[in-house]
């Protein structure tokens, strides 16, 4: 990856090995990622069923210097069913992180998801710890909006998150 050109496309098939093995695997998934060993073959699956495109749920490729960097993701939730919102998400492969790639890809991802749907909220949560997922955030201009307690349980522990928000009205920096 050394062009630092970013960008984002539908997840292809030839990508599906490179996500379930990310996926499962402790050390590549990093600190605040791992939960856990699940079913390995469930992306294959939605990929079978909609291309990860689906009115509840988005997964796109994060290509950085033409190769393929990991995945940014997105699903439909909200406390009313008239006013839906994305929950939105980056996962990226280890040598893809640490240098403005996921920063990049989450900035596509609000800008595609803002141009192709009615949304007028995104948010993301990270866990209190991860002060690099925290700034990469509010640089994106997404407010920080408070901490939930015991929200998560990964290593045997109940653990915090931050909760972030960015509004279709609020200024994009």
């Amino acid at each position: 990856m050394s062009d630092e050109s970013v960008s984002l496309r539908p997840i292809a098939e030839a990508d599906l090995s490179a996500i379930e093995e990310l996926l499962n695997d402790p050390e590549a998934l990093g600190e605040f990622q791992w939960y856990g060993w699940r079913d390995p073959q469930r992306f294959r699956r939605r990929w079978l069923e909609d291309g990860m495109l689906g009115e509840e749920h988005v997964m796109l490729a994060v290509v950085a210097g033409g190769e393929f960097g990991g995945f940014v993701a997105a699903n439909r939730t909200g406390v009313r069913p008239s006013a839906p919102y994305w929950s939105i998400g980056v996962q990226l492969l280890p040598q893809a992180r640490g240098r403005g790639i996921g920063t990049r890809a989450q900035r596509l991802l609000v800008d595609y998801l803002f141009a192709h749907s009615p949304a007028m909220r995104l948010e993301a949560d990270t866990e209190a710890g991860n002060l690099a997922e925290q700034r990469v955030l509010e640089k994106l201009g997404f407010t920080r909006e408070g901490v939930q307690r015991s929200v998560t349980f990964r290593a045997g522990e109940w653990r915090d998150v931050v909760r972030y928000s960015l509004l279709r009205t609020d200024p994009r920096l």
